[in-house]
């Protein structure tokens, strides 16, 4: 191999070391943001927030949460709590909708659940002038 050769061989070794592609689509790289903050959640953490609160967590408590982790994953932090209520009722509509949820989080599914999720809470879920999503 030439002196030539060799330092061509060790240009393309050097150059594909540096390759440090960088995603350029804003959708993924916030999905890829809102993947790294919920990494960190496990079910103990649930647990504890709920006997916090004074709730025994079950595995329908924990089914809401991950429901909203899922949907925090895809969407991020919704405008306000209506759009997850609303989301919450649709999917749990066989279940009784609503009034199911509330029986689970009785400070409302959107706000406890997001906090059992160990999420933030949208803007205007904790305030009941707000209207029901709470």
């Amino acid at each position: 191999m030439t002196n030539k050769e060799k330092i061509a061989d060790e240009f393309a070794e050097i150059v594909k070391l540096m390759d440090v592609s960088v995603d350029t689509d804003i959708t993924s790289q916030q999905r890829s943001n809102r993947e790294a903050e919920l990494h960190g959640w496990n079910e103990d953490q649930a647990r504890k927030v709920a006997r916090d609160e004074g709730i025994e967590l079950t595995d329908a408590h924990l089914q809401v949460a991950q429901l909203l982790r899922d949907y925090y994953r895809e969407h991020g932090v919704p405008e306000n709590g209506r759009e997850l209520g609303d989301m919450l009722d649709n999917t749990f509509a066989s279940k009784g909708g609503r009034k199911y949820l509330h029986r689970l989080f009785p400070e409302g599914p959107v706000t406890q659940g997001m906090r059992f999720a160990n999420l933030p809470v949208p803007a205007h879920s904790e305030d009941s002038g707000f209207g029901t999503t709470r």
